[in-house]
């Protein structure tokens, strides 16, 4: 016999963090992604990067630095677990009709709308008193990406390149982190954060390449479909300008070769995934787009070293 849609349960919620959780949590961890923290590291990552470039507030040993990212780190994950509610309130009938999505909590209503706009409203505090935290500049700098993020689910019914808008919003925390270490907007941050767009539009089109067949079906524009089978040169395209963009940023603060060195691993990383990408094989694209999470380690370690002896 079918199951009603209200029965309908991921096989995430069975096991792992979320299926350590009381059953009717389950659901509510689902819908802010408790189990797949991807999205959290990668808006955490550029806010990270600029105040490690910015200094760290005086040195890599300085606590001020450290207190400042675990901050960030907490507002990256309050803020994308609200980004993902938000979402999945806006995609929720999108979302039933595509395989990979129809089980979300809301497309499957086993959480109802009152109760993600609950869960977005207390998310969005957490990301408040983590805003509290910071200086003015970047406080104000902060709330103008709420623009950004309100309009970016509408985005994959208005442009073939989602996936740009979602690089303005996710590389946003690159301009606040700046501020939050020396009070003003400097070149090397607007740097970082247009080299971070480059970064996020060929990550999340290798992300996108998962669906290419469920969002033709249903009428859902990404870059995967606008690229094709040029996918996987528009993503090398992608990084190569990310990486030339940030390259720029650190030599504006150490303009010496020997300081570029340290965007090799990063380099390195990012022509790996290229080289190794199968744009046919939707589960090596997940593994690849995972990935970014280490590529984002390897360029925070590159700002440190630039930032603390520039």
């Amino acid at each position: 016999m079918a199951s009603a849609p209200t029965d309908i349960v991921p096989d995430s919620e069975q096991r792992g963090l979320i299926g350590a959780l009381p059953a009717a949590a389950r659901p509510y961890a689902s819908l802010i992604r408790l189990d797949r923290p991807i999205g959290a590291w990668l808006l955490f990552w550029p806010g990270a990067w600029a105040i490690a470039l910015a200094g760290m507030g005086g040195g890599p040993l300085e606590p001020v630095g450290w207190t400042l990212i675990a901050w960030f780190a907490l507002g990256a994950f309050a803020m994308r677990s609200a980004g993902c509610v938000y979402n999945d309130i806006i995609d929720r009938d999108l979302d039933a009709q595509v395989e990979r999505t129809r089980l979300r909590p809301l497309a499957s209503k086993r959480v109802s709308l009152k109760g993600a706009w609950a869960l977005l409203i207390g998310m969005s505090l957490i990301g408040l008193v983590v805003l509290l935290q910071l200086r003015p500049l970047a406080q104000l700098i902060a709330l103008g990406s709420l623009a950004l993020v309100a309009a970016y689910p509408f985005m994959k019914r208005i442009t073939w390149w989602p996936q740009a808008w979602l690089g303005l919003v996710f590389s946003w925390a690159a301009l606040v982190g700046w501020p939050a270490v020396r009070g003003m907007i400097d070149a090397p941050a607007l740097l970082l954060y247009a080299g971070s767009i480059f970064w996020v539009i060929g990550y999340d089109t290798v992300y996108a390449l998962q669906d290419k067949e469920d969002d033709a079906l249903v009428g859902v524009k990404s870059s995967a479909r606008a690229l094709g089978r040029h996918a996987r040169f528009g993503i090398a395209i992608c990084y190569l300008l990310a990486l030339a963009l940030w390259a720029a940023a650190f030599w504006t603060l150490r303009p010496q070769w020997l300081g570029l060195v340290a965007l090799v691993p990063m380099a390195a990383h990012l022509a790996l995934q290229v080289i190794r990408l199968n744009p046919d094989d939707g589960t090596q694209a997940l593994a690849t787009f995972r990935s970014n999470r280490f590529a984002g380690l390897l360029m925070f370690l590159a700002c440190l070293v630039i930032g603390t002896t520039a």
